[in-house]
């Protein structure tokens, strides 16, 4: 069958399913209400018996093992290098574990690396990590110097697709370490993925700008630089954040 007949024997098998088109018809006919001359009796149904997988790991006990051994940031950083159960490891070149002074102020929680930062192995290096730098030298940030930054996910997604629900509660405990460890005063919550991680919730555009609480710690939502990007008209809201941001380091 060629191409041509493929997609039109397709078409046709499409339109007979809006139809309603449930039953083929047979080279002979097929008499429904005919009742058999034996009726067989139904066989005693034997219980289905469910082996478990052998070997089954849970992954997220296991990140949470792993994550509480580490007593600093290269500690955890080993930890993560060492995990094996990530998937998402034997796609990337590199883990992006921070980039930024530990010990500031200000830690920026994003949600997942992009080409960019895979080859680089550092968040926030692409253009979104361009306009994020801008963004804080509006107010006087660095990462440099004030400015502490990491992912949700430490590897890149494979096609920089979104984070998956699984791969997201497999790297919560690295994260929450993550933020002990570095004891920041406030947390900047980048994106829908990372507020998924931190505060449980989805939806930026309703969660942005209000204050919150993220693992003991004071935390803004705030659009992703990426989304900014898409969508400049955005960028008014991100200043009052940004702002709103200011005022409170500035109120200690």
């Amino acid at each position: 069958m060629d191409s041509a007949e493929y997609h039109s024997a397709l078409s046709a098998l499409t339109w007979q399913i809006e139809l309603g088109v449930d039953t083929c018809i047979a080279d002979e006919p097929i008499n429904r209400y005919e009742v058999p001359a034996k009726v067989e009796k139904p066989a005693a149904p034997v219980a289905a018996v469910v082996a478990a997988p052998v070997g089954e790991v849970d992954v997220v006990a296991a990140a949470r093992a792993a994550a509480a051994g580490a007593q600093d940031l290269e500690g955890l950083r080993a930890a993560l290098e060492a995990f094996p159960h990530c998937e998402l490891k034997l796609g990337a070149r590199n883990l992006v574990f921070s980039d930024g002074a530990s010990g500031a102020r200000v830690m920026i929680v994003g949600e997942a690396p992009g080409r960019d930062e895979d080859r680089e192995g550092r968040p926030f290096v692409g253009r979104a990590g361009q306009l994020l730098d801008k963004m804080l030298a509006a107010i006087d940030l660095n990462r440099d110097s004030s400015v502490y930054i990491t992912n949700v996910l430490p590897w890149r997604p494979p096609q920089n697709r979104d984070p998956k629900p699984e791969e997201i509660a497999m790297m919560q405990p690295f994260l929450q370490r993550h933020i002990a460890l570095a004891a920041p005063d406030v947390l900047v919550v980048v994106g829908n993925h990372a507020c998924q991680a931190l505060l449980g919730k989805r939806g930026i555009t309703r969660l942005r700008g209000d204050w919150t609480t993220a693992e003991g710690k004071p935390a803004i939502p705030m659009f992703h630089p990426a989304y900014l990007l898409r969508n400049p008209a955005a960028k008014r809201e991100a200043w009052a954040d940004l702002l709103a941001l200011k005022a409170r380091l500035a109120d200690g």
